[in-house]
Parts: C-alpha cells; structure tokens; sequence
C-alpha cells in the first residue's frame, strides 16, 4: 500500500531521460525503518537492564549508538529516494511479492503431501 500511495503521489512526473532505477522501492526501505525501529527499542531496553552486569549494558550502548545511526543514515536515504523520484532522476517500479511457501502449487512440502 505504501508503494501504491507513492506511485499515486508521482504519477505526473516524467522520469529523466537518465533516470535510474533503485535497488528497492521507498516501501521496501520503510520496511527495514521499521525493522530498525525494533531493534532500537529492544537495544535500548538492554542498555536499560538492571539485572546485567556494566559491560554488558556498555557493549548494548555501543551496539544502540550504532543502530541510531542506521536510522539516521536510511531515513536520510529515504528522503533522498523521494526526492529524487519526484525529481525525475529516479523512477519506481514496483513488483508484487510472490510468495511460494504457502502456495500448494509451488511449495515442495505442500505438494508432496498429496
């Protein structure tokens, strides 16, 4: 749904004739903000511990600084995917996930069963 909101939201731009493509779509990198986001909050429920031992909260503070700084770094190349496909310089397209694995057709272990 995210990538359809964009898709709408940029359909009236006219990619660059040396427009490129992006490794993902902004869904895609929104999703792995969000898988971030719980690392973050889980990291930072260790740094909180009281029950561990100070090398261990100071190895999590070290490891949370570096998860910050991800969030930092990918939020900024989010902003920066937008920017440049509402600027033409990169264009989306978007592939719906296939997924085999509860598929019967396409699953090995489904199929075998019959």
């Amino acid at each position: 749904m995210i990538d359809s909101y964009f898709l709408d939201r940029y359909k009236g731009v006219t990619p660059l004739e040396n427009a490129t493509i992006n490794t993902e779509s902004p869904a895609w990198a929104i999703d792995r903000l969000s898988i971030l986001a719980l690392k973050i909050y889980h990291m930072q429920q260790e740094v909180e511990r009281t029950d561990t031992t100070e090398e261990h909260r100071a190895q999590c503070r070290t490891k949370l600084n570096i998860l910050l700084e991800q969030k930092k770094d990918l939020s900024s190349a989010i902003d920066q995917l937008l920017g440049d496909i509402e600027g033409g310089r990169k264009y989306m397209k978007v592939y719906k996930q296939m997924k085999m694995y509860n598929d019967p057709a396409l699953n090995p272990v489904l199929y075998a069963k019959k």
